[in-house]
């Protein structure tokens, strides 16, 4: 049920440099100029820690990397 809500689509650097972005940006609600402009970061905070965009999943794109295929005999 999870991964059809929420399919992973995010490469590990991207979920990464989201979460980083997202932290930093929460940051300014109470460090530095204190602005609710801030609270904007819960998005890709909770979009890294996820690992699904839902913009992705909703234009059908993805950074992830395909797992291969395996041929067996």
């Amino acid at each position: 049920m999870f991964s059809k809500l929420f399919p992973s689509n995010e490469h590990v650097v991207e979920r990464v440099l989201r979460v980083i972005v997202g932290v930093a940006a929460l940051s300014l609600v109470f460090v530095g100029p204190q602005t609710y402009l801030g609270l904007i970061g819960i998005v890709p905070l909770a979009t890294g820690l996820l690992g699904s965009c839902p913009l992705y999943t909703l234009f059908g794109f993805s950074t992830c990397s395909v797992p291969s295929k395996r041929m067996t005999s």
